[in-house]
């Protein structure tokens, strides 16, 4: 590409050398890393803000690569002056890419406008990244002219290399060291550096007296901005946090899997309310968690109880249940998180509430992923509780998957249980009815029952059996229970289960042939909120929350839950 001189006193002498041109390529480098942990950076927080990573993620993209191409055309007419430009555009962009954290976190917690706010500042970002490799090439020829190919070559190789390392720095180094609104800033120094370096080094004799006062000036005001920031970002990040949350925050963090609130309130009658938060959703409340987890816990231990499996339920309360059973000999936890473990271990608030769980020796925790866990698991459990956050996440989608279920029941032993908690029937009875099917299809047989938990309304569990209805054909006097299983065979699932239904176990009309029965253990411990006509209640459905017919099962490859998630709470 050819441009013509600068106009007015400008352009003293032509830079020359490998020193110049290797600059060149190196200010490429940093921009690239630069602007690709900038578009990291939205689509990280969106997840933690929103939880949609996928969406997130093609929002932020596409919009952005669509923006590159307009500044790249918004490029053209600067080329007379590209030096100069490349400075101001880098120093913008840096003011900009280093706040967008910050500003989009703001938008969310204070202002309720955090998707318009993103469109808006993926689009800015992307015109001014957009309009970088013009301008570079521009200056490169400058340098030395060559043909287009070889400029070409040289300037997107720098360019690539410069994203694989700002895509590698922002998960391993730039979020665990500084965090993401420290992390913005600190990227948008480096730009700032290194776009007005190259352009105050090997191209200053291109500007003029004014324009060298105007980009001192402006790269003072952007390194004052963003330093300021950087000293005043803790501060900023427990002022917007707070916002977020009704009662005060006592304890925050960040990890590379979530964002991790523990708040605490104290009531006038003097009752103490304390509230756990993973990405902004309600985990637990310490007043009214025993009602979820004695649903969840008690009605899985009514059979062998020895060994137990629990996946998720890292607070350690569901722990707490299980161990209230002296013949538990053995419970295995694999939470994914290892920060929530040392929570639930180490923070008073929660380990009181669990009582001290974690340092029961019949426990074992495991910090790992429960879907990868149950791949290399191999051995067998009596029980099993799949206590995950809700499906409306791409990253907790597959723990609600026909194969998660799959290889779950390959872990229960011959007279296991499995319960799952399975979000509202009543605020996302798509969800809920989705759960059930896609357990039927990994070949577990189910029965739903919801209870009332006042911090999240209506709240429901499928138990379930990995024995099937396997009751043998009677010659000539078949029933609908005995013909079910063959029918299946030869006509496939959906119809079985419409039978199924025709005829069930104990009388329950929602509970699968071959499905364990509703009911609480000889040994159980005394329950605050739960006894046996309760647990028999729990079983019976409303006419405004029974099954939902023909929901397709969720798989890895069709995750219909996350569909139906989004879908129903987006409304609340």
């Amino acid at each position: 590409m050819s441009a013509e001189p600068a106009a007015g006193p400008v352009e003293t002498g032509k830079p020359r050398g490998r020193f110049a041109r290797t600059a060149v390529l190196v200010a490429v480098f940093i921009c690239a890393a630069c602007g690709l942990v900038y578009e990291l950076a939205l689509v990280a927080l969106g997840s933690y803000l929103i939880g949609d990573t996928v969406g997130q993620a093609s929002i932020v993209l596409s919009l952005m690569v669509f923006a590159m191409g307009v500044g790249a055309l918004a490029a053209k007419p600067l080329q007379r002056w590209a030096a100069p430009a490349f400075a101001g555009i880098e120093l913008l962009l840096a003011l900009l890419g280093g706040l967008s954290v910050l500003g989009l976190y703001a938008a969310f917690a204070w202002l309720s406008l955090y998707t318009p706010a993103l469109i808006a500042m993926a689009l800015v970002l992307g015109v001014l990244i957009g309009a970088e490799i013009p301008l570079l090439m521009v200056l490169l020829q400058r340098i030395r002219r060559q043909d287009a190919g070889s400029a070409v070559a040289d300037l997107f190789a720098a360019d690539y290399v410069g994203g694989l390392v700002g895509g590698l720095a922002f998960p391993f180094l730039l979020l665990p060291l500084f965090g993401q609104v420290q992390g913005a800033l600190l990227v948008g120094m480096v730009n700032a550096a290194a776009g007005l370096g190259l352009v105050l080094t090997v191209f200053r004799r291109e500007l003029s007296k004014r324009a060298t006062l105007l980009l001192t000036g402006a790269s003072l005001l952007v390194g004052g901005l963003l330093l300021g920031a950087y000293a005043f970002a803790d501060d900023f990040e427990i002022t917007a946090r707070q916002a977020l949350y009704a009662d005060p925050v006592v304890h925050s963090e960040r990890t590379q899997y979530q964002d991790i609130v523990l708040t605490e309130s104290l009531s006038l009658g003097g009752n103490r309310d304390t509230r756990l938060y993973l990405n902004g959703d309600l985990q637990f409340s310490s007043m009214d968690e025993y009602r979820y987890h004695e649903a969840m816990v008690h009605p899985a231990m009514a059979g062998p109880h020895e060994r137990v499996l629990v996946l998720g339920g890292g607070d350690g309360l569901a722990l707490r249940e299980l161990l209230r059973y002296p013949d538990v000999r053995e419970v295995t936890l694999v939470e994914l998180d290892p920060a929530v473990l040392e929570l639930a271990r180490t923070d008073p608030r929660v380990s009181t509430l669990n009582k001290n769980a974690f340092a029961d020796p019949r426990v074992r925790a495991v910090a790992a992923d429960a879907f990868s866990w149950l791949r290399d698991n191999r051995d067998r459990y009596d029980v099993v509780l799949v206590d995950m956050p809700d499906a409306d996440s791409t990253a907790t989608a597959k723990l609600y998957s026909t194969e998660f279920y799959g290889l779950a029941r390959q872990a229960m032993s011959d007279d296991a249980r499995m319960v799952v908690q399975s979000g509202s029937p009543f605020f996302a009875p798509k969800a809920f009815w989705c759960i059930e099917s896609t357990m039927r299809a990994a070949g577990l047989s189910t029965v739903p029952y919801e209870i009332t938990v006042p911090s999240f309304g209506e709240w429901g569990f499928h138990l379930a059996s990995a024995k099937p209805d396997s009751t043998p054909v009677a010659t000539g006097a078949a029933t609908s229970m005995e013909i079910g299983p063959l029918i299946s065979m030869e006509i496939g699932p959906s119809i079985s289960m419409e039978i199924a239904e025709t005829h069930q176990e104990d009388g329950n009309p929602l509970a699968a042939p071959g499905a364990p029965p509703l009911r609480l253990p000889a040994d159980v411990p005394p329950l605050r909120s739960l006894d046996e006509e309760t647990l028999q209640a729990a079983a019976t459905f409303p006419p405004d929350r029974t099954r939902i017919p023909g929901m397709e099962p969720s798989t890895l490859m069709h995750p219909t839950i996350l569909e139906y998630a989004q879908g129903e709470w987006a409304n609340y």
